[in-house]
C-alpha cells in the first residue's frame, strides 16, 4: 500500500509504504487500510496539520458513488463499504476510487496530461486498464467499470484472457503477457523488460514478440481514440519504463491506424507510483467541494 499526506495543491508532505498482506484475507486488509489511514491522520495532527478528508483507491470494480469496493481479485474484496468504514473510523469525509482512475486523475491534473483537457491514461502492467479524464474528472461508468480498455478484442485467434474471453488486449500486450509469450516460444523465462532489452540487442524472437505486442497495443489505442477523441494519451505502468523502445514504434503504429481521427500526443506518465496516492487525495478533495455546494 502506498500512502501519503497531501496538501490541497497536490504537494506531498509525507509518504509511507505498507505490505497489503492479502494472504491474510480481505477483512485483515480492510483493518490494515483503516489502521494506516488513522495513523496518517494522527501524524498530520502531531505535525501541526489539519486532516480534512481521506481518499482511498483500490483495484477491481468500484462503486464510487456508493463508496463500495464491489470486487477485487487481488485482495479478495466483495462488497466492502470502505468509504463508510473510513468515515466512521477517522470521523472525516472520505472518498473511494478505482486505482487506475485516480492515477489518471493525478496525471491529468498534475502530471503528463496537465492542461490537455481530454486525457486517456493507460496503465500497462500485469493487466491493462485506462481512465478517461475530461476537464479533470474521470468517468466511472454506469456500473463502476469504465476504462477497461484491456478487454477490447484485438486478436480473435489470440490467447485466452484472465477474464475468460479469447484475444483481449491485455492477454497480448500487457507486461505479463509479453513475458509469458516469449517464455512459451523460447522455453526460458523472461520478463517484459528483458524481452525489450533482447529485442533492442537484435534477438529475433524477442523482436517478434515485442512487435506483436506493440501492434496489438496500437490497435487498442486506435479504438480508444475513436471512442474518446482525446488530446493526450498518457502511458503508465511497468511497460512504460521501456521508454523510446516502446513509444517510438507505438507512436508510428498508432499513426498508421488513424484516418480522420486526430493523432493524440503520446507521452509517458510523470508521477510514477505516487499517482495513486495523489489521485486518491484529489478525489477526496473533490468530495469536499461537492459537499460544500
Amino acid at each position: 500500500m502506498k500512502c501519503a499526506l497531501v496538501r490541497p495543491d497536490g504537494a506531498t508532505v509525507h509518504t509511507e509504504r505498507h505490505a497489503t498482506g492479502a494472504q491474510r484475507g480481505p477483512d485483515a486488509v480492510v483493518g490494515t487500510v483503516l489502521d494506516v489511514a488513522e495513523g496518517l491522520a494522527d501524524k498530520a495532527r502531531a505535525d501541526g496539520l489539519t486532516p480534512v478528508a481521506c481518499g482511498i483507491a483500490v483495484p477491481g470494480v468500484v462503486d464510487e458513488a456508493g463508496g463500495v469496493a464491489v470486487w477485487s481479485a487481488n485482495v479478495g474484496f466483495r462488497d466492502v463499504p470502505l468509504r463508510d468504514l473510513a468515515v466512521t473510523r477517522l470521523r472525516l469525509p472520505a472518498a473511494l476510487g478505482h486505482d487506475v482512475r485516480v492515477g489518471g486523475l493525478a496525471e491529468a491534473r498534475l502530471g503528463a496530461g496537465r492542461d490537455a483537457g481530454h486525457v486517456l491514461f493507460v496503465a500497462i502492467g500485469t493487466g491493462i486498464a485506462a481512465a478517461h479524464v475530461v476537464d479533470g474528472s474521470a468517468a466511472t461508468g454506469a456500473h463502476g467499470a469504465a476504462g477497461e480498455i484491456g478487454h477490447i478484442l484485438v486478436r480473435p485467434d489470440g490467447p485466452r484472457c484472465g477474464c475468460g474471453r479469447v484475444g483481449c488486449l491485455e492477454a497480448v500486450a500487457s507486461a505479463s503477457a509479453i513475458g509469458r509469450r516469449y517464455t512459451e516460444l523460447a522455453g526460458a523465462p523472461a520478463t517484459a523488460a528483458e524481452v525489450a532489452d533482447r529485442a533492442a540487442s537484435g534477438d529475433q524472437l524477442a523482436g517478434a514478440v515485442w512487435r506483436a505486442a506493440v501492434e496489438a497495443l496500437a490497435d487498442g489505442l486506435a479504438t480508444g481514440q475513436a471512442l474518446y477523441d482525446v488530446a493526450t494519451v498518457v502511458i503508465g505502468g511497468g511497460l512504460a519504463q521501456a521508454g523510446p523502445r516502446l513509444f517510438d514504434p507505438l507512436r508510428e503504429a498508432l499513426r498508421e491506424r488513424l484516418t480522420f481521427h486526430r493523432e493524440p500526443r503520446l507521452v509517458a506518465a510523470a508521477l510514477g507510483d505516487e499517482a495513486g496516492c495523489l489521485g486518491a487525495a484529489l478525489l477526496a478533495l473533490d468530495t469536499l467541494v461537492k459537499e460544500s455546494r
